[in-house]
């Protein structure tokens, strides 16, 4: 899956000379947290809701209120947002932007083609991938097991699933306990919760967790 697939189009921005508050109450409307920075149509930084927050003065301050309704208006976005922005193309694939993000601990990049802002891939997209991918909304029976991490181990356990009448509507991996084996996960219908621990038995070194989902 690709970054295109999944992003944010078209992006709500902001201008650098717009004041802090206003920025704020916009993010406020929007319901979003952060938002590039376009100046003369082209994208000079990307500011979020914390930036924003963390430049307001403090609720101890012994500033009075008009002097800090006027400190408020002199903050711009120019003064706090980030400028080297880090951004990935539409054909990025999204665990690529995953990476990115958690390597540079940011919740968002700005998507660019051909030096143009198209749109905006965040963390809350990514969410939402993770639970499509494990199933979060499906019923069905939902497994965690250790299994041997040997060739054609996982396709004759999926297809022992299958033959028994079991319809997988999730499958994830991970990293195992050792470089020996590996933890998967995956949701299956069609069966009972009985009937698929019977059937993975003989395939899995430990049963971790088993459990029914129903709406």
């Amino acid at each position: 899956m690709l970054v295109s697939e999944r992003m944010s189009s078209p992006v709500i921005t902001i201008e650098p000379d717009m004041p802090i508050m206003n920025a704020l109450e916009l993010m406020k409307q929007k319901g979003i947290r952060r938002t590039p920075v376009m100046k003369n149509g082209k994208m000079v930084g990307i500011v979020s809701d914390k930036d924003l927050l963390n430049a307001a003065p403090s609720d101890v301050t012994s500033l009075s209120v008009w002097e800090l309704n006027y400190l408020l208006t002199r903050i711009k976005i120019k003064d706090v947002m980030t400028k080297n922005v880090i951004t990935v193309g539409a054909n990025t694939p999204l665990e690529e932007a995953a990476y990115l993000m958690a390597a540079n601990k940011i919740g968002g990049l700005p998507v660019m083609a051909n030096g143009e802002l198209i749109g905006l891939i965040t963390e809350t997209d990514l969410f939402r991938i993770f639970l499509e991918l494990m199933g979060a909304q499906q019923d069905g029976v939902r497994v965690t097991a250790l299994v041997p991490d040997k060739l054609g181990e996982l396709a004759v356990l999926t297809h022992t699933i299958a033959e028994a009448g079991g319809e997988f509507v999730a499958f994830s991996q991970f990293a195992g306990e050792s470089a020996a084996n590996r933890i998967v996960t995956f949701k299956v219908r069609g069966l009972t919760e009985d009937q698929v621990r019977e059937k993975v038995a003989p395939y899995i070194e430990k049963l971790v967790d088993i459990r029914t989902f129903t709406s």
